[in-house]
């Protein structure tokens, strides 16, 4: 009787749980559909804006920054993967909501770290009225940038305890890549260090590659040198643009730059990889068409990157290109290396291992582009890792190839020195034959005077043609062998004995 009772009590208490939980899933889900304000608080130096953010795709009149405030409701959370829209065609913007707490200084600033980024325009609204408008952006001079960081950033001028709006309209030909955070000025400071330590130490050790590099093909009058460069500096131009060092101090009042470097640095690269790997096969395994093939591409690349400067072509179209004709060289090149590896050769094992890295590091570049992985460090930063590892794997390829010269030229002395001891030389005895005995004697002769007179004796071997005929021609060589040598042991260094007969 009592067990009933308890399972009577026990129904409605399990229908409260039930009904408790939909109600908190549906709070739930309404919370998440209310964009969440992004606090910012200075025990946090660091903020992430990503899960704050909202975007909206401008339509063919632009925008106002008032009037993109007014469609706020409008913008949509990023549906792809983390700090990434992928290509976008026209213009958008991006809103995040902020919180100003009142224990914070209110000193913040705003970074967007991708450099490749065209225009940005930085608005701060307080209740729905422009406080703040900033430009920022790979076209803005570099004189007139507040922050001269790799990334774009800008301070904000913030009141404690106050919330605002910030509103970003993003115009680029680039992947929108979008790490967007706030930070204290001391931790942007210390960001901005390590970054720009990083970049100097790969970027440097590059320059020193290229260096080499050029120094051996004056040197040498090797090509394949000069189409390492090329190949190589074309990487070495792309992670300049890339990672903001090219806008920061190279081309940061050249808009034209700004814009090409991307796709132009990449042609570089495509025509120098044509080149220098159909020179390296073309040294081990000589085939005529994949030479032609390979000859054909680079000039391919050299007239697209010439029409991409002229505009032929936007800055998508370039992108598509270089995904479809920068793997094509490391594509051709696979049979004739993995051939080179099978056989042991070390030439073809680095060749292969270069191109997985490229590869890989290809594969993570695209998929960020593209907007189908998320941005970190580690994705962020794969193409340049991928690119100098590269650069030191065929620096060793080179390396693999002046050896391989050296060889060559070691065995061609070999040969050269074995074929003048044959017309020089007895091969029996290893005297000089009459030959050299001509050649000794002019030299002599013209270090010939009173106070070194010079004597020449002709021997006859009597009684040698009985022994040859006696005992066979085999024990007349070993008579020949032990004359030469005596008369070797009773003369000077100095002195020469020759055979005639």
């Amino acid at each position: 009787m009592n067990v009933i009772k308890l399972c009577g009590l026990s129904k409605p208490l399990r229908l409260a749980h039930w009904f408790a939980g939909l109600l908190l899933f549906m709070v739930c889900v309404i919370v998440q559909a209310v964009q969440p304000t992004l606090p910012l608080n200075d025990a946090t130096p660091r903020i992430d804006a990503w899960p704050s953010l909202t975007w909206l795709v401008e339509a063919d009149d632009p925008l106002s920054p008032t009037e993109a405030y007014a469609l706020r409701e409008q913008f949509n959370t990023p549906a792809g993967p983390r700090l990434t829209l992928g290509m976008q065609k026209r213009p958008y913007w991006l809103h995040v909501p902020l919180n100003v707490l009142a224990s914070s200084d209110g000193r913040w600033v705003l970074d967007i770290d991708h450099p490749p980024l065209l225009q940005l325009d930085a608005y701060v609204l307080l209740k729905g009225q422009v406080v703040q408008h900033e430009s920022l952006g790979s076209l803005r001079p570099g004189a007139s940038r507040e922050l001269r960081t790799l990334s774009h950033a800008v301070t904000l001028q913030l009141q404690p305890g106050q919330s605002y709006d910030l509103l970003i309209r993003v115009e680029t030909t680039s992947a929108s890549i979008l790490p967007i955070t706030l930070q204290k000025p001391a931790s942007l400071l210390n960001q901005a260090l390590g970054e720009q330590m990083l970049q100097g130490m790969l970027l440097g050790l590059a320059l020193c590659l290229l260096a080499y590099s050029l120094l051996q093909w004056f040197s040498l009058r090797d090509p394949l040198f000069l189409w390492y460069v090329l190949m190589t500096g074309g990487s070495v131009w792309f992670a300049a643009y890339f990672h903001g060092v090219g806008s920061q101090f190279l081309w940061s009042d050249n808009p034209w730059l700004a814009r090409h470097s991307g796709g132009l640095s990449a042609m570089v690269a495509t025509c120098g990889g044509f080149l220098f790997i159909s020179e390296i096969l073309h040294s081990r395994q000589p085939l005529a068409w994949r030479l032609k093939l390979m000859r054909g591409g680079a000039v391919l690349a050299c007239l697209l990157a010439l029409a991409y400067g002229l505009d032929a072509f936007d800055s998508r179209a370039m992108v598509a290109i270089v995904t479809v004709l920068g793997p094509v060289p490391a594509l051709i090149g696979i049979p004739g290396a993995w051939h080179l590896a099978k056989r042991r050769d070390p030439m073809g094992a680095t060749l292969l291992v270069a191109w997985a890295v490229y590869f890989a590091s290809v594969l993570v570049s695209a998929s960020i582009i593209q907007g189908k992985m998320p941005i970190n460090f580690w994705t962020q930063h794969a193409l340049q890792f991928g690119a100098t590892l590269d650069m030191l794997l065929f620096m060793h390829v080179l390396g693999l190839r002046y050896k391989a010269m050296q060889q060559a030229a070691a065995a061609a002395h070999q040969e050269r020195d074995r074929m003048r001891s044959l017309a020089y030389n007895d091969p029996l005895t290893g005297l000089p034959n009459r030959r050299g005995l001509h050649l000794a004697l002019t030299h002599a002769l013209t270090q010939c005077n009173p106070q070194r007179p010079l004597a020449v004796y002709l021997l006859d071997l009597d009684g040698f043609k009985p022994v040859n005929d006696q005992y066979g021609h085999d024990v007349g060589d070993e008579l020949l062998i032990a004359v030469t040598r005596r008369l070797q042991d009773h003369l000077r260094q100095a002195d020469l004995v020759a055979r005639l007969g």
